[in-house]
Order: C-alpha cells, then structure tokens, then sequence
C-alpha cells in the first residue's frame, strides 16, 4: 500500500493540486476542482497514450490468439494432451501480449483506486501531507464543487446518466467500423449490458471519478473518429491509386494484342 501511495497516488494528487493552484492564479481565486480534474485527466491520458496505441496493436494480436486456439480444437478434436500442448505452445509464444495485457490491467486498476480515494478522501485535506515540499501553498478547502452543482465527493446521478451514455457511444463507434465481425453477443453485451451494468456499479462512487472517466471515453472517442477519418482516408487513396492502375493495365493489354 505503501509502495502505491508513493510510486502512483501521491505524484498524480500533486499533479491535480498543482493545476488547481494554476486555475486558481488565472482565475483570480476562484478554481473549479471539476475543471481542474477535466485537464487533469487530459494530461493522464497524453502520458498513458503510448499505452493506447499499442492497445489497439494489441487487440489485434489477442483475437489473432483467440482465432488459432479455436483452430487448434478443431485440428485436436478427440485429443486433449495434444491440444493442451499445443495450446500451451501457442500461448509462450505470444507471452509478451499477455504480460502487456496484464500490465495493462495493473495499471487501470491502479488508477481506478488513485481516483477513489483522491475524491474519497484525499482532496476533502486527509492527504495534503502527502503534498510535496516545493509544492505552492493551496488555499484550503479546495472548490469541490464543479460549475457551482455537483458536488465532486458524492455520487451524483447525472453525471452517472453521462458516463454510461459515452460507454455506449464509444462501444457503438467500436462496433460499427471495427475492421473485425461483431457477433451479436459482443453487441448485447458491450452496446447494451456495458453501460447499464457500469451504471449500477458506478452508482456509490464520487463525482469526482466519474468526471474522470466521462473525460477519459470523450478522449478516447476523439482519437478514434481521428482513427476512423484517417483510415477512411487511407482506404479512399488506395481505392483511387487502384483505379488509375487498372486503365493503364488495360491499356497493356490492348497493345500486347
């Protein structure tokens, strides 16, 4: 717990503190911790977006993974020794996809319990000890109240209603120009299940967190209408490359006759 504290939560909670103490400067006293955790969040996602990127890398080799074992049952009906070695073959071959999806999943988790116990606890003063030294002084308490309604360390219906309807925009995004076939069971669950069940759990949490992950899916449905405009892009010049080749192949043709 140590460990988490000082490697995770204590730099990010200076981090948050300190662009508070610039919103402040700016505004002439009057910071919005909402705001400040919207540009926050914005800074988290820039430092993890090397880890996005590769994400997506990944996703590709996961289903590739998924693909051969389902071939391998097929070519191993009837022989469960040779399967499971095989299998086991397969899966310490491609070991450094499943070591970065479990770093992957440390590191969410990690922040999952830095944002509960920032809004929790952390910013209502429990750990302004934890504030490093060269740290400017902070007029305490901090504005916890964003754009003067909610209340960052209560729950808060609306922002909730917020969160789970960008949950199921991103996942429809996801769906609809995936470059892979979408079953029907991935839609249920990811367009429909997804947000009501991220509804229900997210229901007791801080506003604060929520904000967080509002900011976070709006970020991230951003790089992937990016992704999609320039893949579209792509696909566009190639199909037009592809039609300036083939009159000219016909025209070969013609003069070898």
């Amino acid at each position: 717990m140590q460990l988490f504290i000082t490697l995770i939560y204590q730099p990010f909670f200076n981090i948050l503190v300190f662009t508070y103490w610039v919103l402040e400067k700016l505004t002439g006293g009057n910071a919005d911790m909402g705001i400040a955790v919207i540009i926050f969040t914005i800074i988290v996602r820039f430092i993890m977006l090397p880890m996005s990127l590769r994400g997506h890398r990944t996703e590709e080799d996961r289903r590739k993974i998924m693909a051969d074992l389902a071939q391998l049952e097929k070519d191993y009906v009837g022989d469960h020794i040779g399967f499971e070695k095989a299998r086991k073959g397969l899966l310490k071959t491609n070991n450094s996809i499943l070591l970065g999806e479990l770093v992957s999943l440390v590191i969410q988790v990690s922040l999952a319990l830095m944002l509960w116990k920032m809004f929790k606890t952390g910013l209502e003063g429990a750990d302004l000890h934890l504030l490093y030294p060269f740290m400017p002084d902070v007029a305490t308490p901090y504005n916890l109240m964003f754009l003067g309604k909610y209340d960052l360390s209560h729950p808060n219906v609306i922002l909730n209603i917020i969160q789970s309807s960008f949950i199921f925009i991103f996942e429809t995004l996801s769906a609809y120009y995936s470059r892979y076939r979408v079953t029907r069971a991935e839609v249920v669950r990811l367009q429909l299940v997804l947000p009501v069940v991220s509804f229900i759990l997210f229901m007791g949490l801080p506003a604060g967190k929520k904000l967080f992950v509002i900011t976070t899916l709006a970020f991230s449905i951003v790089l992937m209408i990016i992704r999609i405009v320039m893949r579209s892009f792509s696909d566009y010049k190639y199909k037009k490359e592809q039609e300036s080749v083939q009159p000219q192949e016909e025209k070969i043709v013609v003069a070898t006759r």
